[in-house]
């Protein structure tokens, strides 16, 4: 892999900008309208690919910027800050882990195959772990790849999969092995277009309605091993090694959101009259507000010290956990407090704080829940098991 160029603050701030006027003429008019059908259109990710928003860290020879890492965080803080939480998750799916993961496990060929083709958005990628049985939970999938002859064939299920829609590649966790534990899991990148590859429904969710998320189901899906990815039995510990970079962009994009949610309720409370004066006039609105900018900093200084931290290759698993567990509780919190500062009308869906509130939930959830993040944290301090 070649080296990673630096940008400038300035190109950084150019990019952004850039960034900022395709959010207001390609997605703001027509997001409520995604909302509504629960799914934004395909063509969209051939847009963001088109003005090199996606993969934008991947080397030049593989269609990338060959860019720090830093620019990547710096998309998912400014979609998810404009309040497009949903698009925020897919591109960071596609761009921050999936990628990542054929990027840094793949063959030469595999890389050849798919990465410049998600670069320009040609091609979408998910990431299958998720079963009906299983959550944080890994080594409990049933998912198998058993071989046949020089092939393997793929069996099972997968749900809650970002991007199950409009993926054209997916990165399976499968069973090689049921007798071995976590030794006898494997990852397979799979073409989408392969016989016996099933797309179920497109779940209804409580937020995130835009976003695609789905059930896809293998039913004796033929594979090679050439399609292994990171090596046959070797599964567990890819997966664990490249969680820290999903949980540390899942906490970016959670600074971002309540960073967003904060920007719209000091618009509100500057307008908003109340007793003859601007609800901001009130200490305690005030004081609140003090209260929430200084939690949003506070978790924006650790994901700012953790980015630094991984690009030296030095971040730990337990260091990703916290940010991912103070980021989300503070999103959470955060946003309530924000909605709670519209009153009545911040229970109405006309009012982008109210698709804030719905939308911070799912993050204290998916990429491992609190309690999880708890447990890997604690680990780390005290291991008792």
């Amino acid at each position: 892999m070649t080296q990673q160029s630096q940008i400038t603050s300035a190109e950084t701030q150019l990019f952004l900008e850039t960034l900022r006027r395709f959010l207001e003429v390609e997605v703001s008019p027509y997001y409520e309208e995604w909302e509504k059908a629960e799914i934004f259109p395909r063509t969209l990710w051939n847009k963001l690919g088109e003005n090199g928003f996606l993969c934008v860290d991947q080397p030049v020879e593989y269609g990338g910027y060959g860019v720090s890492f830093e620019l990547s965080c710096a998309i998912v803080d400014e979609v998810s800050r404009a309040g497009f939480a949903a698009l925020a998750s897919s591109i960071s799916v596609h761009s921050d882990i999936v990628a990542p993961y054929i990027g840094n496990l793949g063959t030469e060929s595999q890389k050849q195959e798919w990465l410049p083709k998600m670069v320009t958005g040609e091609v979408v990628g998910a990431i299958g772990m998720t079963e009906p049985g299983a959550g944080s939970d890994l080594q409990s999938i049933k998912m198998t790849a058993i071989k046949d002859g020089d092939d393997y064939q793929i069996n099972g299920q997968k749900t809650f999969i970002t991007n199950g829609q409009h993926c054209d590649v997916i990165i399976l966790a499968t069973k090689t092995d049921v007798n071995l534990g976590a030794r006898g899991m494997s990852l397979f990148v799979v073409d989408c277009k392969k016989p016996g590859f099933q797309r179920g429904r497109n779940l209804e969710k409580m937020g995130l309605h835009s976003g695609d998320t789905s059930e896809v189901f293998l039913d004796d899906v033929r594979v090679s091993s050439r399609d292994i990815l990171g090596g046959e039995g070797k599964g567990f510990s890819n997966l664990m090694n490249e969680l820290p970079r999903e949980r540390l962009i899942l906490g970016i994009s959670c600074v971002g959101a309540a960073q967003g949610a904060f920007d719209l309720a000091v618009d509100y409370v500057l307008q908003r009259q109340a007793f003859g004066q601007a609800i901001a006039a009130f200490q305690h609105t005030r004081y609140k507000l003090a209260e929430l900018k200084t939690r949003i900093e506070l978790s924006r200084a650790l994901a700012e010290k953790y980015v630094q931290k991984f690009m030296a290759g030095e971040l730990s698993s337990a260091e990703a956990s916290m940010l991912k567990l103070a980021a989300s509780e503070m999103q959470g919190e955060v946003v309530d407090q924000c909605l709670q500062m519209f009153g009545g009308y911040g229970y109405m869906k006309e009012y982008r704080i109210s698709r804030a509130y719905v939308d911070a939930r799912i993050q204290r959830i998916y990429g491992g829940t609190s309690e999880i993040m708890k447990e890997l944290i604690s680990r780390s301090i005290v291991d008792v098991r």
